[in-house]
């Protein structure tokens, strides 16, 4: 079902970039405009600039973030800065990293995928995405006609397809190996074995895959081959857009870990929050962990615990700015069968962020679809502690805290062909850009 093939991929010469920390980031999507300036800075090469590249006061049509983009990368291109593979392969990536106290690695592919639409439920979505990202990231791939970041997927692992890729490499030394500012440790190997490519693609061949990361960018690589069909007389079965770049992980892996993804809200008052909180005991238990100054923090940690041990029951933690008090609000039985059973599937009425977006959000606070489409007034954060701070500092209104989706509901949710709200998941640690790229060029 699944076509994945080894593809020749583009990467920073290790000759001229002697240590890719200088020149990798994180997704687009989770780069802050501080983080943005920081890499910016950090590199003149640093993959940034083709990522997101700053924009300018005096943007034009023919000279703005995209336009500047595919300059630089055409560039470095011609510099050998960035040198394209003379052989097809696929590319194994490790990433060691901490948790709780805890060494995780998570294993991923870097192949080359054929597109299919979302109806042929080969390779499946499982949340919704903002129409606005899309577009801002079709008319990048417009301009430069390249894939600068791998789609995050995964795929279920019963044939051992993530043993053989482990044992094709067994003791060589991987062409990459950093540790990052978070002190997680990359690297990279390249296979081209066709014995193993052969086994490989066989292999997938009767998988579905899973969208864990990047449901905007596979959208827009749909987009972007239809763009070509109809403008490029060219284009045929054969061109490079009919394919994707993505990093495939393995469900069975044991460093997959799914993090929660905590919303931050602005335009929402104090009172605004009150009036919810009332109306939210018609439909939750609710309990208070109120804190003076001195002893916010012990409130805090208590809220947080509280919130944690309730991971099998719906549960939403909701703290507000300048409002001395932690809310924690678990849902009352038969709450979402009775309200949304008509509209919902089970699957998606068991989610939190269900609960949170069609209960809290739109029944009790009255957001319409237009106002759950504005990314300038959500926010999202990983960590309860950062989520936290951004209440404090002012930086949003309200944060609503959750406990993590698990994998087995994204498979469920995504089986059905459902798709959960936006940002129902934080698949962590994210996969770098500026490791690998591939070409849309024939």
């Amino acid at each position: 079902m699944a076509t994945v093939t080894p593809f020749k991929g583009i990467r920073y010469n290790p000759d001229i970039i002697g240590n890719s920390a200088d020149v990798a980031t994180p997704p687009y999507d989770v780069i802050s405009p501080e983080e943005q300036a920081a890499f910016y800075n950090r590199h003149p090469n640093n993959v940034i600039r083709l990522i997101l590249n700053p924009g300018k006061a005096n943007d034009t049509a023919t000279d703005n973030p995209h336009t500047r983009s595919a300059a630089c990368f055409h560039q470095w291109m011609e510099q050998g800065t960035l040198k394209r593979e003379t052989q097809p392969a696929l590319y194994l990536k490790a990433i060691d990293y901490p948790h709780d106290g805890e060494t995780f690695t998570r294993h991923g592919l870097l192949a080359r995928v054929g597109l299919e639409p979302f109806e042929k439920r080969i390779i499946l979505p499982h949340e919704k995405t903002f129409s606005k990202v899309r577009s801002e990231r079709l008319e990048l791939m417009k301009a430069t006609h390249c894939n600068y970041c791998p789609i995050f997927s995964l795929y279920p692992d019963e044939s051992g397809i993530l043993n053989t890729l482990i044992e094709a490499v067994d003791s060589s030394a991987p062409c990459i190996d950093f540790i990052d500012d978070d002190n997680h440790r990359h690297r990279l190997w390249r296979i081209l074995d066709p014995a193993v490519h052969r086994q490989v693609t066989e292999s997938m061949q009767d998988k579905r895959l899973f969208i864990a990361d990047g449901h905007h960018r596979y959208e827009t690589a749909l987009e972007f081959r239809d763009y070509l069909k109809a403008s490029d007389p060219s284009f045929d079965a054969t061109h490079p857009a009919n394919h994707v770049l993505m990093y495939l992980s393995s469900m069975s892996d044991p460093g997959l870990i799914i993090l929660p993804a905590h919303r931050l809200i602005k335009a929402v008052g104090p009172e605004d929050l009150q009036q919810a909180i009332g109306k939210a005991r018609t439909y939750f238990d609710v309990t208070e962990f109120p804190f003076t100054p001195e002893d916010q923090k012990i409130a805090e940690k208590k809220f947080l615990e509280a919130l944690g041990n309730e991971k099998d029951r719906q549960c939403i933690g909701i703290y507000g700015h300048k409002a001395p008090v932690f809310h924690l609000l678990k849902l009352k039985a038969g709450v979402m069968e009775k309200l949304f059973g008509e509209d919902l599937d089970a699957s998606l009425r068991s989610l939190d962020v269900t609960v949170l977006t069609r209960l809290v959000f739109m029944k009790i606070l009255g957001f319409d679809q237009q106002r759950l489409d504005d990314a300038t007034l959500i926010g999202y954060a990983s960590e309860a502690g950062k989520a936290l701070q951004s209440i404090d500092s002012g930086n949003y209104d309200v944060a609503f805290i959750l406990n993590p989706t698990r994998i087995e509901q994204v498979q469920e949710v995504a089986r059905k062909g459902l798709v959960m709200p936006r940002k129902s998941t934080y698949f962590y640690p994210k996969v770098k850009s500026g490791l690998v790229m591939r070409t849309l060029e024939k």
